[in-house]
């Protein structure tokens, strides 16, 4: 598989700019493998696709507000900080991305606030990911993080193209997230609603949930025509013993296993025993997926329609395969399903 047979004519005006109006009301495209068929529905009639002890797995990482913008000392330059990574939590290091970032060097202050209440230090250039900041504080941690939090942006993707506004601060978050640490939504998650899921879980759907804390990894675009030398960056991961049971035993009564994302498919499949089981494991994955893949734990998956050439499709074409999701995506750009972030869902059975 080449980089150029995930290549496709995106109509702009099917990248999704709102989120549907209620989660759970966003269009539903559902591919059956095994009959090769292609059904039209709503998000909510996922519940007719699953039956009592079928098991949905969640990615429940949550978006903190990492986009900030501060002014770099005198000049007043405005700049973009995306705040990626925390790397030492006593010292205030952080790993970021700076726009503009031929502004930015090694020693240059930015403050941040409008009473300049925070100071950070560019200390490193040098990573694959921008810039290394320390931030000046002088509080405890948890005032720091307070701080950052008070200061900082929901990070909605750039190529949504519009100014971050109050709805996002909802929409732009899963309903069951939990565990802080993403950059980014894991965007099949975003359609499901209370209501949804506590239909489901009258009907007997059990959730097993999982973390990936997603990163701009995700989002990176692949630059080489050989896919296999494409390398993806590292992103936390964390199954729980007894998320792994619930799955193991789910999947010996041969029942339903759904990834909801693509960011669960990526988890799991970081973390399976030479018999094919699910592991618990707390660490870090650079798993790539592109077809041709055997997968070991999900039978169905619930994702987005993604960008032409993006890591997130050919992930999908390896699970969906290659031919029956490329002509599945012919279909949603005639029937005009909306792409990215906030726009429709499949459901892979």
């Amino acid at each position: 598989m080449k980089l150029s047979h995930f290549e496709f004519e995106l109509p702009e005006e099917l990248l999704a700019v709102y989120p549907a109006e209620h989660r759970d009301e966003s269009r539903l495209m559902v591919l059956n493998r095994k009959e090769q068929t292609i059904e039209h529905k709503l998000f909510k009639d996922v519940i007719n696709y699953f039956d009592e002890g079928d098991v949905m797995m969640l990615n429940n990482t949550k978006v903190f507000p990492a986009r900030m913008f501060g002014n770099k000392e005198k000049t007043g330059a405005r700049i973009e900080v995306f705040l990626l990574r925390e790397l030492n939590a006593e010292n205030r290091l952080w790993d970021v991305l700076v726009d503009p970032a031929r502004k930015i060097r090694i020693g240059n202050k930015l403050f941040f606030g409008e009473d300049d209440s925070l100071v950070a230090e560019v200390i490193d250039n040098t990573t694959s990911r921008g810039r290394t900041l320390r931030f000046l504080f002088d509080g405890s941690y948890e005032e720091f993080r307070a701080k950052l939090l008070e200061l900082g942006q929901t990070p909605l993707p750039k190529a949504i193209g519009r100014e971050v506004e109050p709805i996002d601060d909802e929409r732009y978050q899963t309903i069951y997230a939990k565990q802080e640490g993403a950059v980014a939504a894991p965007t099949a998650g975003l359609h499901f609603s209370k209501h949804l899921m506590k239909r489901l879980e009258i009907k007997g759907v059990e959730f097993a949930e999982t973390t990936l804390h997603v990163g701009l990894g995700t989002f990176s675009a692949v630059e080489v025509e050989d896919l296999s030398k494409h390398k993806m960056d590292s992103e936390q991961i964390d199954i729980s013993d007894e998320t792994a049971d619930k799955i193991n035993l789910a999947k010996k009564e041969k029942r339903k296993v759904c990834a909801i994302g693509t960011t669960v498919i990526r988890t799991i499949e970081s973390s399976v025993s030479s018999k094919g089981e699910l592991k618990g494991f707390k660490g870090w994955t650079n798993k790539f997926i592109f077809p041709p893949y055997d997968f070991n734990i999900a039978n169905a998956m619930i994702t987005n329609f993604h960008t032409p050439k993006s890591t997130l499709l050919m992930q999908v074409a390896a699970f969906g395969g290659y031919d029956f999701v490329m002509e599945a995506y012919k279909e949603a750009i005639k029937e005009k399903y909306r792409f990215s972030t906030y726009g429709d869902a499949m459901l892979i059975l």
